[in-house]
């Protein structure tokens, strides 16, 4: 079941505005040949994806004519991008580079990657999905390799519910009700967690509701995060906080570990990948978790897109050609889904279509209570709410709305008022590199 055709998210008349951003894009990925001299090329990757080392292992086994040395980094927003921006500028980055699709039109307004449309072939754009394709291009030109898609998903253990008398709920208004039947049944339980140090999840949310906070018109940039979409989320998630029935914990940090082992917690609003942190993360829970479409404004599906990750060849690399050959295993093969998900780590969701239903045999779902999670993926997939884009100054955005979550537990300050700022600050980021900007 192939994500339906949607409206591009990158609309035709921001090819101006996008001719801004790229035109500090570097090189022209013709770089390097894999193997033309009869010796192999040595690869440098950089990435934190769950399996990674497993992929890399598996390539490095089966191919002669690549070897690949890869260096687990912090993820992106843990630090992984600030190293990656620090050894582009210092002329030391590695050949290839993990982003998620938020960043890459930060790196790409940066000149930190290359081009590299010449080395990846309509035939090869034509095995993903059309979503991830727009997502990756900008300015008519191809800065990235997509890798998966990354719709939204509830995870809750199905034990805990059963035992409680909650029903999997449908709706926010629902998924309300079962927070407070939740906290009612065990006074120290919570549904789920409010993740100050994750602006992404918010804005998945704000995608699945219809925001739409980047768009290229022209040669302007309309910026808008204070949306009607957004600000009934944010009243939403603002009134959770205020009545005690979420938690506001820091994502993956121990404290939200903890509460999940100890059954404080049980539940979990995360993306395709989330099933395989689950069953990494708390391994003796096996049998205990399901997995359940995001609840939604009307019942309707909808969803956003919480992540999801590229492969993008950095400004300085030499090795573009090899670099886009080894990305090209590692997301339109078999064998490099099949060893990325054998792991037992990932849950990746191939934005490679046709490699769907390797990723499902690949994935054991004993975890699940051998629940077919990936047709939950497939049709939360069908159902990405259309005409979202990420602007060229995503970390600026996402930075200062981050500091600002962090205020919000003792009434520092409201949801609302954080996505506020980091509008603010978004303006006058795109105003001080000299672009038009409306809003």
């Amino acid at each position: 079941m192939p994500l339906r055709k949607r409206t591009p998210l990158v609309a035709l008349g921001a090819v101006t505005a996008l001719a801004v951003l790229t035109a500090c894009g570097g090189g022209d990925g013709t770089a390097a040949a894999p193997g033309a001299d009869g010796k192999p090329v040595d690869l440098t990757f950089w990435g934190w994806a769950k399996g990674t080392k497993e992929v890399v292992d598996a390539f490095n086994a089966s191919h002669t004519n690549i070897r690949v040395k890869f260096e687990e980094i912090p993820s992106g927003n843990a630090g992984g991008y600030a190293k990656i921006s620090n050894a582009v500028k210092a002329g030391n980055a590695p050949d290839l580079v993990s982003i998620e699709y938020p960043m890459l039109p930060e790196f790409v307004s940066q000149g930190s990657v290359q081009d590299i449309g010449a080395l990846l072939g309509d035939d090869v754009k034509k095995k993903f999905l059309p979503q991830a394709v727009e997502l990756t291009t900008l300015g008519g030109k191809n800065w990235a390799v997509p890798f998966d898609a990354a719709p939204q998903a509830f995870y809750y253990r199905k034990d805990l519910f059963t035992k409680y008398g909650v029903d999997v709920p449908k709706t926010w208004d629902e998924f309300r009700a079962a927070a407070e039947k939740v906290k009612k049944a065990d006074a120290k339980a919570r549904i789920g967690t409010f993740f100050p140090d994750d602006p992404t999840t918010f804005q998945a949310m704000a995608w699945q509701a219809g925001a739409q906070w980047f768009k290229a018109e022209g040669d302007t940039w309309k910026v808008n995060t204070t949306d009607a979409a957004t600000t009934k989320v944010s009243a939403y998630w603002q009134q959770l906080l205020d009545d005690d029935l979420v938690r506001n914990n820091a994502s993956f940090s121990p404290e939200w570990t903890n509460s999940l082992k100890s059954g404080g917690t049980v539940g979990y609003l995360g993306a395709a990948w989330g099933a395989g942190v689950l069953k990494g993360t708390l391994p003796e829970q096996e049998g205990k978790w399901a997995v359940a479409p995001m609840p939604t404004w009307d019942g309707r599906a909808a969803s956003g897109m919480l992540g999801g990750s590229t492969f993008a060849v950095t400004k300085g690399s030499k090795k573009a050609s090899a670099s886009v050959e080894f990305a090209k295993w590692m997301t339109t093969t078999e064998a490099g889904i099949k060893a990325r998900i054998a792991s037992g780590t990932s849950s990746a969701f191939p934005a490679a279509t046709e490699l769907r239903p390797a990723a499902k045999k690949a994935f054991d779902a004993t975890y699940y209570g051998g629940q077919d999670i990936y047709q939950v993926f497939e049709e939360a997939g069908t159902s990405i709410t259309p005409n979202w884009a990420w602007g060229p100054s995503t970390g600026t955005t996402n930075s200062v709305i981050k500091d600002q979550f962090g205020r919000v537990t003792g009434g520092g300050t409201t949801i609302a008022d954080a996505v506020k700022a980091g509008h603010d600050a978004t303006v006058a980021e795109l105003k001080k590199r000299g672009l038009k900007v409306e809003g």
